[in-house]
Protein backbone atom coordinates (compact mmCIF):
# COMPACT_ATOMS: atom_id res chain seq x y z
CA UNK A 1 0.00 0.00 0.00
CA UNK A 2 1.35 3.40 -0.96
CA UNK A 3 1.19 6.26 1.49
CA UNK A 4 1.87 9.95 0.99
CA UNK A 5 5.15 11.66 1.74
CA UNK A 6 3.71 13.46 4.77
CA UNK A 7 2.41 10.18 6.21
CA UNK A 8 5.77 8.59 5.51
CA UNK A 9 7.58 11.32 7.46
CA UNK A 10 5.30 11.03 10.48
CA UNK A 11 5.55 7.22 10.58
CA UNK A 12 9.33 7.44 10.29
CA UNK A 13 9.39 9.91 13.17
CA UNK A 14 7.20 7.63 15.29
CA UNK A 15 9.32 4.60 14.45
CA UNK A 16 12.32 6.42 15.89
CA UNK A 17 10.53 6.98 19.20
CA UNK A 18 8.23 9.94 18.61
CA UNK A 19 4.68 10.30 19.92
CA UNK A 20 1.38 11.97 19.05
CA UNK A 21 -0.54 13.76 21.78
CA UNK A 22 -4.16 14.90 21.49
CA UNK A 23 -6.24 17.47 23.33
CA UNK A 24 -9.99 16.95 23.66
CA UNK A 25 -12.70 19.56 24.16
CA UNK A 26 -15.30 19.38 26.91
CA UNK A 27 -17.65 17.35 24.69
CA UNK A 28 -14.89 14.73 24.06
CA UNK A 29 -14.14 15.79 20.47
CA UNK A 30 -10.51 15.95 19.37
CA UNK A 31 -9.55 19.60 19.41
CA UNK A 32 -5.83 19.58 18.64
CA UNK A 33 -3.16 17.02 17.76
CA UNK A 34 0.57 17.50 18.13
CA UNK A 35 3.44 15.30 17.02
CA UNK A 36 6.66 15.25 19.04
CA UNK A 37 10.02 13.81 18.07
CA UNK A 38 11.92 11.51 20.42
CA UNK A 39 13.92 14.56 21.54
CA UNK A 40 10.74 16.41 22.55
CA UNK A 41 10.62 18.83 19.61
CA UNK A 42 7.24 19.73 18.13
CA UNK A 43 6.96 18.60 14.51
CA UNK A 44 5.33 21.24 12.26
CA UNK A 45 2.80 20.43 9.56
CA UNK A 46 0.91 17.75 11.44
CA UNK A 47 -2.84 18.23 11.50
CA UNK A 48 -6.08 16.55 12.36
CA UNK A 49 -6.68 15.23 8.84
CA UNK A 50 -3.30 13.48 8.75
CA UNK A 51 -3.94 12.04 12.23
CA UNK A 52 -7.29 10.63 11.14
CA UNK A 53 -5.79 9.09 8.00
CA UNK A 54 -3.04 7.34 10.00
CA UNK A 55 -5.59 6.11 12.50
CA UNK A 56 -7.83 4.82 9.71
CA UNK A 57 -4.87 2.91 8.25
CA UNK A 58 -4.27 1.44 11.75
CA UNK A 59 -0.72 2.74 11.63
CA UNK A 60 -0.98 4.41 15.05
CA UNK A 61 -2.62 3.36 18.30
CA UNK A 62 -3.07 4.57 21.85
CA UNK A 63 -3.57 2.28 24.81
CA UNK A 64 -4.36 3.10 28.40
CA UNK A 65 -4.61 6.86 27.86
CA UNK A 66 -1.00 7.15 26.75
CA UNK A 67 0.14 9.11 23.66
CA UNK A 68 -0.32 7.52 20.23
CA UNK A 69 2.57 5.34 19.03
CA UNK A 70 3.30 3.43 15.85
CA UNK A 71 1.86 -0.07 15.44
CA UNK A 72 3.23 -3.13 13.68
CA UNK A 73 1.03 -2.25 10.70
CA UNK A 74 2.62 1.21 10.69
CA UNK A 75 6.09 -0.30 10.74
CA UNK A 76 5.19 -2.37 7.69
CA UNK A 77 3.94 0.73 5.88
CA UNK A 78 7.02 2.83 6.52
CA UNK A 79 9.81 2.35 4.04
CA UNK A 80 13.30 1.93 5.46
CA UNK A 81 15.30 4.77 3.91
CA UNK A 82 18.26 6.75 5.16
CA UNK A 83 16.94 10.05 6.63
CA UNK A 84 13.56 9.24 5.03
CA UNK A 85 14.39 10.83 1.67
Amino acid sequence: MDISRAEQRILHLLAQGGRIEINRSENKKIEMVRCFTRDGWLYPGFGLDLFRKLKRLRAIKSSGGHPYRITEQGLRLVRAQLDNR
